[in-house]
């Protein structure tokens, strides 16, 4: 059983909260307007930035930022569960 990468932990991780949180966005949309609605649209968010870095020819501008929703978490738990199992 060959060791894997911490990036590659990092990016089932990822993944898993990509789509757990596309599926709490589409699941929301769906549902009628109500507590069940809220529930799923709940969202925390974390951001960096903006930084500007400007030199002489050139302008770069570095950010980030993460959406989380309820599904997202759940999502990264059915990931990290999943990792279990992988070779």
């Amino acid at each position: 059983m060959k060791k894997k990468s911490w990036i590659f932990y990092i990016v089932v991780l990822f993944v898993g909260a990509l789509i757990g949180s596309a599926l709490g966005e589409v699941v929301a949309y769906l549902i009628p307007a109500g507590v069940v609605k809220q529930f799923f649209l709940k969202s925390a968010t974390a951001s960096f930035g903006p930084g500007t870095m400007n030199i002489i020819i050139l302008t770069i501008t570095f950010g980030f930022s993460i959406k989380v929703n309820i599904m997202g978490i759940i999502g990264i738990l059915i990931a990290a569960y999943a990792l279990r199992w992988m070779d």
